[in-house]
């Protein structure tokens, strides 16, 4: 990946001639439209005047610096405006600030930024080919949407399928270590804008892009629903642990004698010829998956993860060590690598964050900015488009 540093100022980007007014929070939409700003978009991140949700929100009881360390792994890149959205001279600011962006993107509740007056048509009306963008738990018009269901990571896991496929037969449903869904859900929306800004280019229109939680978490499914819905026979997890319930052995992870190994799909004929073992050859991968898992795992708890290494990938067998998020960023740091970067705080102490994975060789990403303090930036983005005595008005002296 390209060296991402500030001496790069000059470098062309991807996204240069992109404005995007960004009324989002917590997780689907700020790691979206940090994407889009990482390629270079000016995104102007809208807050309430105390400061989005997640700026609050405590990571295991901590904060760094007096922020949340989940705010601050996707607000970089970013200007942030304090607003309270209920103000009549806020929206009329922030419709004047509208037309001149590319994009706006929300994900509130359906119909709350209709009730503020700050709607696709209300922004269609100050530039007309405006593309407006909506994330959501549920739609914007579904049964769980109409009756005011929560959408959050967990829950859309649990209604999806997803915790119920996940862990072994018998357990309780397991969620993912992580908001998978949340995170599936802004890669597909910066997708949905990037496809908007191309069709606006190509055939000059503006238009609506909708993403919501639960879709993703169907469509993440999609090969598991494909077999199903077509063989006519639900998956069902092992209760050997083998890690996708539509798979046959080996796939899974294995104790060895240090830790756990990893095993993707790979000819049991081979594994047991790797291993020494024979027998495992005589075992139907299907039909006899967990009584196969159980008996290679016989055979990896007698030694090393690295012996198994050793043996397994010189015969082309796709296996790996299991680790901790721990020892990946250790070894990035080791190896100098780009996915990790290190900037100023909002407070002025060094943070350490994840950087962009998208790697352009033309037009790379650039950390152009650290995670903002809330409003740092209100008077200087709305003096674009108010004459002073409003933007005092509005804001107050001294912002």
């Amino acid at each position: 990946m390209p060296q991402q540093t500030e001496r790069n100022n000059k470098t062309m980007q991807a996204l240069d001639a992109i404005r995007v007014l960004d009324f989002t929070q917590m997780m689907l939409g700020p790691f979206a439209t940090q994407i889009l700003a990482d390629l270079g978009a000016d995104v102007i991140k809208v807050e309430r005047p105390e400061g989005e949700w997640e700026r609050g929100l405590a990571m295991m009881g901590e904060y760094v610096d007096g922020q949340s360390a989940a705010f601050l792994a996707m607000n970089r890149n970013k200007r942030s405006v304090a607003l309270d959205l209920k103000d009549p001279r806020a929206r009329e600011a922030l419709l004047r600030l509208g037309a001149t962006c590319d994009v706006v993107v929300e994900n509130f509740r359906p119909g709350v930024m209709d009730r503020l007056g700050l709607g696709y048509d209300d922004f269609k009306a100050v530039r007309e080919d405006i593309i407006y963008c909506s994330g959501s738990g549920w739609g914007q018009d579904t049964p769980f949407a109409r009756a005011g269901r929560p959408g959050q990571d967990l829950l859309i896991q649990s209604m999806s399928g997803l915790a119920a496929a996940t862990g072994r037969a018998g357990d309780p449903p397991t969620p993912a270590g992580t908001a998978i869904v949340d995170h599936a859900t802004a890669l597909t929306l910066a997708n949905g804008i990037l496809a908007a800004i191309v069709a606006r280019a190509t055939h000059g229109i503006g238009q609506r892009v909708e993403v919501d939680l639960y879709s993703t978490a169907i469509a993440m499914q999609c090969q598991e629903i494909s077999t199903f819905v077509n063989q006519g026979t639900e998956y069902q997890r092992s209760d050997s642990g083998i890690g996708q319930a539509w798979l046959s052995a080996p796939f899974g992870v294995y104790e060895a004698s240090d830790g756990w190994l990893a095993v993707a799909m790979a000819p049991l004929e081979t594994v047991a010829e790797a291993v020494g073992d024979p027998a495992l050859a005589d075992f139907d991968a299907w039909a006899e998956r967990d009584a196969a898992k159980r008996a290679l795992e016989d055979i990896t708890r007698t030694d090393t993860v690295q012996h198994w290494l050793d043996a397994l990938l010189p015969k082309g067998i796709w296996a790996a060590r299991v680790r901790t998020a721990k020892e990946a960023v250790d070894e990035l740091r080791e190896e100098g690598s780009d996915l990790l970067v290190t900037l100023d705080g909002p407070a002025g102490t060094p943070i350490e964050l994840v950087g962009c994975p998208i790697s352009l060789s033309a037009t790379p990403w650039r950390q152009r900015l650290a995670p903002p303090r809330t409003g740092e930036h209100t008077a200087a983005v709305l003096g674009e488009v108010l004459d002073p005595e409003n933007l005092t008005a509005l804001v107050g002296e001294g912002r």
